[in-house]
């Protein structure tokens, strides 16, 4: 990934980044093509490892023991030149992104399996939601595991991406904050947020 220095995003934001949008895409070259899937991935507690599985059918699923690429996308959102001081602008976007390359392992160790499946219950399902994996029927749980392919990605590389302006004048970034704080989009606030953050570090 193409990242100008002041674009530069530190370790720690890279890692929250990952927590925060989990939903990657994951590729890798089979047989000689380039193919993806999309899927969550959690990050392991030492921050090592990303945890995720394949439907078995997924021919990604024999990239056992290959360097694969996971991107994550985070908040983004156009930034219209109308918006700055001056009419010799042009249109641009910002974002956050994070691309992480790893090698990939098939886990075929059962406690391992269950805990990776317990581990994204925990993550996604609301504190209060009446579901309770203990509760189903565990012959059902054990069929379902014979359709995935479960498998960890020892990371090897990490970079992160966050463009928010920084090669503008701080006049210029709180102008463009100012109006996407009164958009009303999710990506919006969040990119105004960030931003507002970045300048007052």
């Amino acid at each position: 990934m193409y990242i100008p220095e002041y674009f530069q995003m530190e370790t720690d934001f890279i890692y929250q980044s990952i927590e925060e949008n989990p939903f990657s895409i994951l590729v890798s070259n089979h047989q000689g093509e380039m193919i993806a899937t999309h899927l969550p991935l959690l990050l392991s507690e030492n921050k090592q490892t990303l945890v995720g599985h394949f439907a078995k059918p997924n021919p990604q699923g024999l990239s056992n023991g290959k360097e694969v690429l996971s991107i994550f996308s985070g908040p983004h959102c156009y930034i219209s030149p109308s918006w700055y001081e001056t009419e010799r602008a042009v249109p641009t976007w910002n974002f956050t992104a994070v691309h992480v390359k790893g090698i990939l392992n098939i886990v075929k160790d059962p406690l391992k399996i269950h805990e990776s499946l317990l581990n994204l219950i925990k993550r996604f399902e609301a504190k209060d939601s009446k579901y309770k994996i203990d509760s189903v029927d565990s012959n059902y749980i054990e069929g379902l595991k014979k359709g995935i392919v479960p498998f960890e990605i020892k990371i090897t590389n990490m970079e992160g991406k966050q463009k928010l302006s920084q090669n503008h004048s701080v006049e210029r970034r709180n102008l463009v904050i100012s109006n996407l704080e009164l958009l009303p989009g999710e990506n919006e606030k969040a990119i105004a947020s960030l931003m507002r953050k970045d300048l007052n570090q």
